[in-house]
This record gives structure tokens, C-alpha cells and sequence, in this order.
């Protein structure tokens, strides 16, 4: 008796489960999202690189050593930039909301460039007290600025004491006959022999009577000598006609040394007067530190942001690498003039010593 054939059994399909979801959601075919922690260190170390550049002087000063010396000087403009960059991000943001940490960075950096600023729009009070003592500071850009120019604004505004960088023995005996009836006297610190951008000249007008004269450097290697001017009705009072060597990437040590030597004027506890040409603002932390015992004219006026270099740019792209400082003086008034000729504008200033 045969068995009776066997009934085929029916196969139930085994179905696997499902692959987990990549941490962050998304399909399962998707690469997984960079986590929170990741995008924000990814935002700090953006803004770190960010920070380099727009605050060197806060980072052990780099500001010190190109190219940070020179990058330094449009700080205003790198401010303007970033903020640029901190909108763009912002609207990267509304479509992407994982991107915040990035705005959110930048914006930190972009608030600590622009606090480095803002002191510098913030004006003094008034003086109410003290002498009153006009400056009037101009580079001449190598003995080629409108003297005649020069001399109507001298005519105008009456300094009392002037600063003429890269201006030499040349150039004072094409301004001197301009200016010689109103009693103005002047010294060159080079002679006729050299080239006026190597020189600085001053000018004292006929109030403080039979001044004199000395010329100087800050080092022996310094390019630029100085003219000092003390004496006759100046009482206790220097002035000095000061021009600093440009931070060129070959003459950087040379620069420091030279700002360096600028302010052991105003640390010689006697009422004195630097201006000209200092190729620093603000910004630079070495001008900040040599320059700590004396006041800023164009900083105590809330001024320090106008650009007076170069006059191919507008006020507000440039650098202000032009000043007045003063040991014992605020300053009433600050201006910056436009004159024909040179690549740098004149600062004026009213100071009450």
C-alpha cells in the first residue's frame, strides 16, 4: 500500500526589517547631516580666522608684522566688509536654519571690530580752559603739493605752528616769501642738497617771537629727521614737526622704532606737541602704545575716522595716518582739508593747552 504523496508546504516570505534612520533624520539612502556640534565648531573656527584679520592687535599683537601692519590700517573698511558677509549669511540662514551657528559667529567678530571703532566717533567735551594753540599739519607728498595753495590756507586760518613732512629745504624757499609778511619763520630738516621727500619743515608764526630750532632722529637709521622747536614766548611748550617711515614690508622694524622714538616726547612730563605725518592709526597698536601718554586731536573730536590718505579714495575708505597728538591738550576743533597736490589731506586743530 503506497503512502499518499506529500502536500507541498507554503512558504511564508521573511521580510528584514528596516535600515535605522541616519542620526538627524533624512532617507535611508541619504548621507548622514553634520550634527550641531560639528557646524558649530566648523562657525568658530571661521570666525577665529576672521578675527585674525580684522583684530590682529588682540591676537598677541600681529598687527606688529605684515601683512597685518598693512591690513590693519583699513580696519573701518574690513569692518564695512564683514558686515556685508554677516547679511549674506543672515538670508543663507532662512533657507538653510541649520547654518545659524555661522552668522551667529561672525557677528560676534563683526561686534568686536566695530567696538575697536566706535570710541574713536565719540567727541570729548569741550575744554573750557587753557591757551588756545592753532596746528596745521600737511605731507607734501615729495615738495610737489600747491604751495600757493599752502600758503592761502596759512593766510586764512593763522596757525601758529605748521608740519610739513617730505618737505625740505626746497620746498620752505618756495613758501617762505608767501607767508613772510606775516611774520612766519621756518627750519627744513634736510638741506637743499636732498630731495624733499627726505625732509620735514616747520613753521612758527610771529607770537612766540625768537623760537629755536633743533633738528634730530629718532635713530640713526631713521630716513626722516624731525624738526623741534622750543623757546622764545613757546614758554615751556615743544613742538615738533614729525614724520614717521611708511610700514613698507622691508621697513617694519624701522616703523616701530620710529613710533617707538615719537613717544618719548610725551612722556617727558612738559606740555608738547607731535604732528605730522605717523603712517599708523589708531588700529595699530604700536602708534597706541607709544602715543598712551598724549592725546589725539581728531579722536577727542570724534573725527578719528576720516581718511587723510590717500586722496584718491573717499574720507570714509581711507586711513587717518595723519594727527596731532598733545601731552597737555584737548583738542576745541579738528578738520581735515583738502589741498591740491599732495596724496595726503592737511589736518587742522584748535588745541587748548
Amino acid at each position: 500500500m503506497s503512502a499518499p504523496p506529500e502536500q507541498p508546504t507554503e512558504r511564508i516570505p521573511v521580510v528584514p526589517p528596516p535600515p535605522p534612520r541616519p542620526a538627524g533624520g533624512g532617507g535611508g539612502g541619504r548621507p548622514p547631516r553634520r550634527g550641531l556640534a560639528g557646524r558649530v565648531a566648523g562657525a568658530l573656527a571661521l570666525a577665529a580666522v576672521a578675527s585674525v584679520f580684522l583684530v590682529p592687535d588682540l591676537w598677541f599683537g600681529l598687527d606688529r608684522w605684515s601683512p597685518f601692519t598693512q591690513l590693519i590700517a583699513f580696519r573701518p573698511v574690513l569692518v564695512a566688509a564683514l558686515a556685508v558677509v554677516v547679511v549674506v549669511l543672515g538670508l543663507v540662514t532662512l533657507v538653510m536654519r541649520r547654518a545659524w551657528p555661522f552668522p551667529v559667529a561672525m557677528l560676534a567678530v563683526l561686534a568686536l571690530g566695530a567696538a575697536m571703532l566706535a570710541p574713536r566717533l565719540v567727541a570729548d567735551p569741550l575744554p573750557t580752559g587753557g591757551e588756545r594753540l592753532t596746528v596745521l599739519s600737511f605731507n607734501v607728498y615729495t615738495g610737489d603739493a600747491d604751495v600757493d595753495a599752502l600758503a592761502e590756507t596759512i593766510r586764512r586760518e593763522r596757525p601758529d605752528v605748521v608740519a610739513l613732512p617730505e618737505a625740505g629745504e626746497r620746498y620752505r624757499e618756495r613758501l617762505q616769501p608767501l607767508v613772510e609778511d606775516l611774520g612766519y619763520v621756518s627750519r627744513a630738516s634736510v638741506g637743499e642738497r636732498s630731495q624733499d621727500v627726505n625732509g620735514v619743515v616747520a613753521l612758527v608764526s610771529p607770537r612766540f617771537g625768537d623760537v629755536d630750532f633743533r633738528v634730530g632722529k629718532i635713530s640713526e637709521d631713521s630716513p626722516f629727521p624731525y624738526v623741534e622747536v622750543s623757546g622764545g614766548e613757546m614758554g615751556d611748550l615743544t613742538f615738533v614737526a614729525f614724520h614717521s617711515v611708511a610700514p613698507t614690508a622691508g621697513s617694519v622694524a624701522q616703523w616701530r622704532i620710529d613710533l617707538a622714538g615719537a613717544g618719548e616726547w610725551c612722556r617727558t612730563g612738559e606740555p608738547t606737541v607731535v604732528a605730522g605725518d605717523f603712517n599708523a592709526t589708531l588700529d595699530h597698536s604700536v602708534l597706541r602704545d607709544a602715543m598712551a601718554d598724549c592725546g589725539d586731536a581728531a579722536s577727542q573730536r570724534g573725527s578719528a575716522l576720516v581718511a587723510t590718505w590717500p586722496t584718491s579714495m573717499p574720507r570714509w575708505l581711507g586711513s587717518e595716518i595723519d594727527h596731532v597728538f598733545s601731552s597737555s591738550g584737548t583738542a576745541e576743533s579738528f578738520e581735515v582739508l583738502d589741498l591740491p597736490g599732495s596724496d595726503h589731506r592737511a589736518v587742522l586743530t584748535t588745541l587748548r593747552l
